[in-house]
């Protein structure tokens, strides 16, 4: 079996785990786990726009995939969870990023409707699974 190695987001991940001991990515053979990702800055500041929210944990997907040698194209898997519900803005923001970062595949997704998540001022978390070839 091959041994975990795991990764850290330049940036916000050495925060967070310095804060709450967890890190952004983990790697076993050819598979890339992800923590959920927020649409936070490297401060940890949090758009106000539900549109730009979201394109900024798109923007922090990319950037933990890469620290761990994969990117979108190997994404398999989709969780995304809410907060707030799914107003048609989700969808619509949602979709048209997976065609601008997958635009030759679409992966299997999941969406859960929460009642918070791990900052105060988040609505949307999003968490990949990764196959390298």
């Amino acid at each position: 079996m091959d041994k975990p190695e795991f990764f850290l987001t330049p940036g916000y991940g050495e925060k967070l785990r310095d804060l709450l001991h967890y890190s952004q990515a983990v790697k076993i053979g050819n598979r890339v786990e992800i923590s959920g990702q927020g649409g936070w800055n490297d401060d940890l500041e949090i758009p106000t726009s539900l549109e730009d929210e979201i394109a900024q944990a798109f923007r922090n997907v990319e950037r933990t995939l890469a620290a761990a040698g994969a990117g979108w194209e190997h994404v398999v898997h989709v969780n995304s969870y809410h907060v707030g519900g799914f107003p048609p803005a989700v969808n619509e923001t949602m979709s048209k990023l997976y065609r601008h970062y997958m635009p030759d595949h679409a992966p299997i997704w999941t969406q859960v409707g929460v009642e918070a998540l791990g900052l105060p001022t988040m609505h949307v978390e999003i968490r990949v699974t990764a196959i390298l070839a």
